[in-house]
């Protein structure tokens, strides 16, 4: 019982640390059961095996990069913000993991309701070496059709387009599931 106490406290402080601001998000949040597993698992109606939704949106040099064409090799999107606790903390370990597999995927780091000034600025300050795109402050179209609860979440996509794994929060069955996902 107190694992269990544990485990929603500590998730309440994760998602009230890095939860977006809209209003629908935080009810759905709210609404999460101590017994729920939604955040270590897939969305409920975006599941695994479900074709990635396409987007495009535009990288550090104001150009397009759309999903699709990073086709036929893994991808891991990274929705997090520079103002996000839990995504700082966690690109220490990213980088890590970026270099050991280096090659086998690509992360595509989606910034989420920062300022353009600010997330350019932090990715430089965090000499982030992977894809970055720019998701708009108001555009929320890519976080509800990746049903985005909260950061960080990260959606490992497959070669062939269809969603592998999702975890939100700053996990390390994220790094377990890389290492045996690339052993």
């Amino acid at each position: 019982m107190k694992k269990i106490i544990l485990s929603v406290m500590l998730a309440v402080i994760a998602m009230s640390g890095c939860a977006d601001n809209s209003k629908k998000q935080q009810a759905e949040a709210e609404n999460t059961s101590a017994t729920d597993t939604s955040l270590t698992s897939d969305p409920s109606t975006l599941t695994s095996e479900n074709e990635a939704p396409d987007f495009t949106l535009n990288d550090l040099n104001g150009k397009p990069l759309t999903l699709s064409s990073l086709r036929g090799k893994y991808v891991i999107l990274d929705f997090w913000g520079s103002w996000c606790g839990w995504c700082i903390k966690g690109i220490p370990q990213m980088k890590e993991y970026y270099q050991k597999y280096a090659g086998k995927f690509e992360i595509l780091g989606i910034d989420c309701n920062d300022p353009e000034e600010k997330w350019k600025a932090a990715v430089e300050k965090y000499e982030l070496p992977w894809l970055h795109v720019y998701n708009p402050r108001g555009d929320s179209k890519v976080l509800e059709q990746y049903e985005i609860q909260g950061f960080p979440t990260k959606i490992i996509v497959g070669p062939d387009g269809k969603i592998v794994k999702t975890i939100i929060g700053e996990d390390p069955a994220f790094y377990a599931f890389l290492d045996e996902l690339f052993k």
